[in-house]
């Protein structure tokens, strides 16, 4: 039975503390389409500054969500989602069909 008292092992908070940061489902959702360079990302998510970018892009790193690829000789890498950050997929449709039917 779920405590209000303890949140140390509710899986929502756990979640939370990865994917709850302000642009962070924003980040995900562009690269559950396709990997991208942090320029493409920037320009994707309008209004996020370069330093929140990468902050973000750093912690989800931390955090085993994405990749940052620096192979195939290309001097801006590329981000990747992993598998574990393309388990959010799942979450990410249900916020979408949620958001749309309570526009």
């Amino acid at each position: 039975m779920y405590s209000a008292t303890n949140t140390t092992n509710c899986g929502i908070t756990k979640a939370l503390e990865i994917i709850g940061g302000k642009w962070t489902l924003l980040i995900i959702r562009d690269l559950l389409d396709e990997p991208r360079r942090f320029g493409e990302l920037e320009r994707s998510l309008e209004g996020i500054s370069p330093r929140t970018l990468a902050i973000r892009l750093k912690e989800l790193e931390a955090d085993g969500v994405l990749k940052r690829d620096c192979s195939a000789g290309e001097s801006h890498p590329m981000y990747r989602l992993t598998t574990k950050g393309r388990s959010l997929s799942a979450i990410l449709d249900q916020m979408r069909s949620w958001g749309t039917a309570s526009v």
